[in-house]
């Protein structure tokens, strides 16, 4: 219920409030923590960053924070659950991700030395390095790994039936779309829009052997089904 509760929140405060929806961020401290390593993941395409501080990641990967700037901060001292552990181990990850996509999965991870589960403020740093971001909410490629609560839709990417623990790996180049991975994931809907690429020519979209070429219509169904705020919407589809 977490996940369409904070989706309810961020679309009440653009509608009511005027808030700015590539402008949205996310934090918790502890448990807070723990639920930001959940969360931001597997709701990366709703924020622009995300903080966390001094909690426990449980099962989740980081892979899915390709696109959505995430801060780490966790005493070094915070021995409770292997926090100060494990946050090492994601330090490491994210450093070892965005080695391997340079345009991708942007962090800044401290271990605040001799520091136990309260670090006396100095975790707020992460606010300000948070602050200077921005949403994109049609990046140019996508890692969407699903999390044991699973979405229908990230980003430009959606699945009719969604399963735990799948990865979907796109991007595009051009007027091509490539899937890179999807695992046993059936049934793939692209969604495009003239940001992303030139609707008024045709569009190539590719996995392994599996090629198609067609003209992507724009329908007012598809802005109706996929917009979920003024800047994130898109006017056509492809389903592969």
């Amino acid at each position: 219920h977490i996940d369409p509760m904070f989706g309810r929140l961020i679309e009440s405060m653009v509608v009511f409030e005027g808030v700015d929806p590539n402008r949205v961020y996310i934090t918790g401290y502890s448990a807070g923590g723990d639920g930001v390593y959940q969360l931001a993941p597997r709701m990366a395409d709703r924020f622009a960053a995300a903080g966390m501080m001094a909690g426990h990641p449980n099962e989740t990967i980081p892979d899915g924070l390709r696109n959505l700037p995430f801060a780490l901060h966790v005493g070094g001292n915070d021995f409770a659950y292997d926090r100060n552990k494990v946050a090492l181990e994601w330090k490491h990850k994210l450093e070892d991700l965005h080695e391997a996509d340079p345009d991708g999965y942007e962090h800044q991870a401290v271990i605040h030395e001799g520091k136990g589960h309260w670090m006396d403020s100095q975790e707020t740093m992460g606010l300000s390095w948070m602050a200077q971001f921005t949403r994109d909410p049609f990046p140019l490629k996508v890692v969407w790994a699903q999390d044991d609560v699973v979405h229908d839709r990230f980003y430009w990417l959606a699945v009719d039936n969604p399963s735990p623990r799948t990865t979907i790996v796109a991007s595009i180049d051009g007027q091509t779309v490539t899937i890179h991975e999807a695992g046993e994931v059936e049934n793939i809907t692209v969604y495009l829009n003239d940001r992303m690429l030139d609707l008024d020519q045709d569009v190539m979209v590719r996995y392994g052997e599996r090629v198609i070429r067609t003209k992507v219509y724009r329908d007012r169904d598809v802005i109706v089904k996929t917009l979920r705020d003024p800047s994130d919407y898109y006017t056509g589809s492809v389903e592969f």
